[in-house]
């Protein structure tokens, strides 16, 4: 690894705030330099470079701290997370870390009894793995254990509502009520009746619609509670997925970003992904544009727009080019006609909007790469950045066509392994050919496409150093012996970490100013309680920070656990 020896254009001569020395950095920078030093003063790194070169930043205030050779990364951004939807679920009845049916429902019982003041029971994390053989959760689960109050549980994927039949009597939702455009009401097969799943937004919010809003203050504690989280793991700028405008709207993640920021209390730097209601028209690129203009200050930007394109393979609402293999004539569904999204793109790109597409299907994606491409042609080249986010599947000949397009390939690359929904659910839908062709990380980086990683929580976990690790390896944290999948896929640290700093911060409109640690840029980095480089790839996901910084300034760990730390390791 060369070593880089740089400052800012003021020299040595004004003292550094914070100087770390005989450090392992590693800046990513265009060279992939390494250095052993870092001057700090301010907010922005003024040198990068050996020991003895830093000596000049030293002086009688400055603070050194010896690293005694642990590892200095810039800090990691996350390109496609959910913090406000996530921090609010973590602090409801949340069914995080449980495994079956029988825990849901004590978990919600439990929950119901220990807050008996609330109208209704809302929380989420349930996986389809507990509802074997098809996935699909009951109503009559819930109702034995809440029926008094109406119950709605967001799936782990967040595609799916979980509902018992109070909530189903509120809103109204009987056999005869129709699958709204993009959903689908799940229903007993012999009677017809709903029977507690909702598929998609648009059925999701039949229920939801009825739920009372959620107060501010629980909004901005869970957005806290998130905050802290991804710090700890080294996270400082990400991107909000799904940010809803309006104040009626459940989540007002708007309004808990500014609150905080204008608190000094928003410990990242924040770009908001406002969404597309797809049962909406044209009418909403001028609410995006006064949202923009009203909350783009200091370190949140309401410059990106969502646009969820399809859902998911496992529940076949994934948007495919040919039948799914167990459904002969079903090719799932489009959330947003292709011509349609067409004009969206051209117009959002033509008013300087990053377009954050969702696309798990080789349907989906072809179509929102359609949209990129009629928006060039329209347009002309743009600073969008536009970026598709998850690419289960995707068509061969289609990979090209993202470096030609300038749109960046977010993956989510925790999911790049046989875990237990993969072998139930995907792969039997897909077929063998089509199973070959997931999560396809390498292949992006070989065509010369900008690949970028985001984690997706509370989806699944937002520690970068798992995903890190599955990236690596193909294999599902904390399963030794088990197979990798397509195993042609793996790819190098170097690119893994690129994904989560530089090419990030790429995607985040920062690269000038964080994703790499050279001098003149923001002071975001973090350091590590072991060398990435000297690990074996599958523990790399045991990793812990042990010290954030975003400006300089510490939001995880502090500068005397740091001194204290290093020395005893």
């Amino acid at each position: 690894m060369p070593r880089t020896d740089e400052r800012a254009s003021e020299g040595p001569h004004a003292p550094a705030d914070l100087v770390l020395r005989n450090a392992k950095i590693y800046t990513m920078d265009s060279g992939r330099r390494g250095a052993e030093a870092i001057a700090i003063r301010g907010d922005t790194i003024v040198y990068v470079g050996t020991g003895p070169g830093v000596a000049g930043f030293v002086g009688p205030h400055t603070r050194v701290i010896d690293a005694r050779g642990r590892m200095v990364l810039p800090s990691f951004q996350d390109c496609h997370v959910h913090p406000v939807l996530g921090g609010v679920i973590r602090r409801s009845c949340s069914l995080d870390r449980l495994a079956t049916s029988g825990e849901y429902a004590a978990a919600v019982a439990s929950y119901a009894s220990r807050h008996p003041d609330r109208l209704w029971i809302v929380g989420g994390g349930w996986s389809m793995t507990a509802f074997l053989p098809d996935g699909l959760p009951d109503k009559r689960l819930l109702d034995a254990v809440v029926s008094d109050r109406p119950v709605f549980l967001l799936s782990v994927d967040g595609h799916t509502g979980w509902v018992n039949s109070k909530a189903l009597q509120i809103a109204g939702i009987s056999r005869e009520t129709p699958d709204p455009p993009g959903g689908r009401i799940e229903r007993d097969p012999q009677t017809g009746d709903p029977s507690g799943g909702l598929q998609e937004t648009s059925a999701m919010a039949l229920v939801l619609s009825h739920a009372p809003p959620i107060h501010a203050d629980e909004i901005e504690r869970g957005l806290q509670y998130s905050l802290r989280m991804l710090n700890g793991f080294g996270i400082t700028s990400f991107q909000d997925a799904l940010v809803t405008l309006g104040g009626s709207s459940a989540y007002r993640s708007l309004d808990a970003y500014r609150a905080l920021d204008e608190r000094g209390e928003l410990t990242a730097r924040v770009v908001t992904a406002l969404f597309w209601d797809a049962s909406r028209g044209e009418e909403q690129i001028d609410e995006f544009l006064r949202a923009r203009d009203t909350y783009t200050r200091s370190r949140v930007r309401a410059t990106s727009v969502k646009i969820w394109q399809d859902g998911i393979l496992e529940t076949h609402t994934a948007s495919l080019l040919q039948p799914y293999a167990d459904r002969p004539g079903d090719r799932g569904r489009s959330h947003v006609d292709p011509g349609h999204l067409k004009e969206i793109v051209r117009r959002l790109d033509a008013e300087g909007f990053q377009v954050h597409f969702h696309a798990i299907g080789d349907a989906a994606v072809r179509e929102c790469l359609d949209a990129v491409e009629a928006a060039r042609e329209a347009n002309g080249p743009s600073n969008g950045r536009h970026h598709i986010a998850h690419l289960q599947l995707v068509d061969s000949s289609d990979i090209p066509r993202f470096r030609r397009l300038g749109v960046v390939a977010t993956f989510q690359p925790l999911w790049a392994c046989l875990d237990p929904q993969v072998v139930a659910f995907t792969l039997p839908l897909l077929g063998s050919e089509r199973g070959r062709r997931n999560y396809l990380i390498r292949s992006f980086l070989r065509s010369g496409a900008t690949v970028a990683f985001g984690s997706d929580w509370y989806v699944s976990s937002a520690n970068p150093f798992e995903q890190i690790q599955v990236a690596l390896t193909r294999t599902c944290v904390n399963a030794d012996g088990t197979d990798s999948y397509l195993p042609d896929e793996r790819i190098d640290l170097d690119e893994a970490l690129a994904a989560f700093t530089i090419h990030a911060a790429f995607v985040n409109h920062q690269e000038d100013r964080t994703g790499s640690l050279e001098a003149g840029k923001l002071a975001d980095l973090i350091v590590l309680d072991r060398n990435l480089f000297e690990v074996d790839p599958r523990r790399i996901g045991e990793t812990k920070v042990l010290l954030t910084l975003v400006g300089g300034v510490p939001v995880h760990g502090d500068f005397g656990s740091l001194e204290s730390t290093v020395a005893s390791g």
